[in-house]
């Protein structure tokens, strides 16, 4: 936030300015070893030119050159791991002055939101929570008791009325005969009348006595 309101800080932009004019210095000496290695090249085509010509003393005024541009190659080479070195340890020094700042900034912040939300004020708001949260039960309680002529019913003996209407329930239910189920249909096949079924002869009761005596009689 502040990075973004005020800029980078002193410290970060001057490590970033050394690592791009190291970045530039790199560069250079590269170029410059370029150069040299196209020298050396040609001082080496030049000696076997005069060997192959008999000229042997410049051939060997080549080869020194040679040598020399080999030493300022070598010597470049050196200068560029020592760049390669500085540049690894300012980019670590770097990531760890960031890291540190990040820490800083994040304990800071802890800080000033432990500071806004102090323990006692959560302590007061619970409080006020668990005061409106009692408060609006002993409403819900209030608003759910009966209240008129059904406030002076006894509950005892509606519920001893309710158990009466259930055993006389039960009791009618017990006396009910018991349901038959319906006879199922007689299937008759097609073109055939269902016949009748011959009603039973009632007989008196003088018939009945006559019919048994004759019956005691035959034996």
């Amino acid at each position: 936030m502040f990075n973004r309101m005020f800029g980078k800080p002193k410290q970060e932009t001057n490590a970033l300015a050394t690592l791009d004019k190291l970045n530039e210095t790199l560069e250079m000496l590269e170029k410059k070893e370029k150069v040299l290695l196209k020298k050396m090249g040609a001082e080496v085509e030049k000696a076997k030119e005069f060997t192959r010509g008999k000229n042997k003393k410049a051939a060997i005024q080549c080869l020194k050159r040679k040598k020399l541009y080999e030493q300022q190659i070598e010597q470049l080479g050196n200068f560029q791991l020592r760049i390669h070195d500085q540049m690894i340890l300012l980019e670590g020094a770097k990531a760890t002055t960031e890291t540190v700042d990040a820490l800083r900034t994040g304990a800071s912040a802890m800080k000033a939101m432990q500071k806004a939300t102090n323990i006692d004020d959560v302590d007061k708001t619970m409080d006020e929570i668990n005061e409106q949260t009692e408060n609006m039960k002993q409403i819900q309680e209030a608003l759910s008791a009966p209240i008129g002529a059904a406030a002076d019913f006894d509950e005892d003996e509606l519920e001893a009325e309710l158990e009466e209407l259930e055993g006389a329930e039960l009791e009618e239910q017990l006396l009910q005969p018991a349901t038959t189920a319906p006879a199922a249909p007689v299937q008759v096949p097609a073109g055939r009348q269902p016949t009748r079924p011959v009603p039973a002869k009632h007989t008196s009761k003088e018939e009945d006595e006559l019919a048994a005596l004759q019956a005691e009689m035959a034996l």
